[in-house]
């Protein structure tokens, strides 16, 4: 049984498959404690694999299923990431801190390291190969994912409630991407479209 946030469709957001219609799946707990985290991890549902699949499979034109959290790699392995291909027949990508090993027939990872923030339980990042690396920047420096093996590198500022902030946030965010152009920039476009 796993802890389910939410399933649901929508366009991915953020990163490389930015635009993509895709089924999330956001599991609930998480190992870190993130202040800007905005998945609410004492809610969710116990569900069986067959019930994801079940729901995941109410939108069948969807290419990708993202499995999100919270931390997906806490609750899954091989045999979950075989069957949900198997029955769903679909492209599995993951959202992930990196701070646990991963299943190694997932499609496409998506490793966002948050070892750089304070506030929170933090642990080392483990992953060090991913298909696309995204990080939350908030003036952090770039040099400490350079061991990181990476396909795609993103940069996207950290939203946040307050405006002024959140301007200062996009603006660091830009002049980072343009003194380092090995990385691009990424933006939440769901908050700016108001999807989920």
């Amino acid at each position: 049984m796993y802890k389910i946030n939410e399933i649901f469709y929508s366009l991915q957001g953020e990163g490389f498959y930015t635009g993509t219609p895709a089924v999330f799946v956001r599991f609930s707990g998480c190992n870190l404690h993130c202040a800007f985290c905005d998945t609410q991890h004492q809610e969710g549902e116990m569900m069986s694999l067959q019930e994801i699949v079940d729901k995941v499979n109410k939108y069948p034109i969807a290419p990708l299923i993202v499995l999100t959290g919270g931390e997906p790699s806490l609750f899954i392995d091989e045999a979950f990431v075989a069957e949900l291909k198997q029955k769903t027949k679909k492209k599995i990508t993951i959202e992930t801190n990196g701070t646990r090993p991963l299943p190694t027939n997932l499609d496409w990872v998506t490793l966002s390291p948050k070892t750089a923030f304070e506030g929170g339980d933090l642990e080392p990042c483990v992953l060090k190969q991913c298909d696309e690396l995204k990080v939350v920047y908030l003036g952090q420096d770039l040099a400490q994912y350079d061991d990181i093996e990476a396909k795609h590198r993103f940069l996207q500022p950290c939203f946040c409630e307050d405006e002024m902030l959140c301007k200062a946030n996009m603006k660091a965010c830009v002049e980072a991407v343009m003194q380092n152009p090995g990385w691009r920039l990424s933006l939440q476009i769901h908050r700016i479209l108001n999807i989920r």
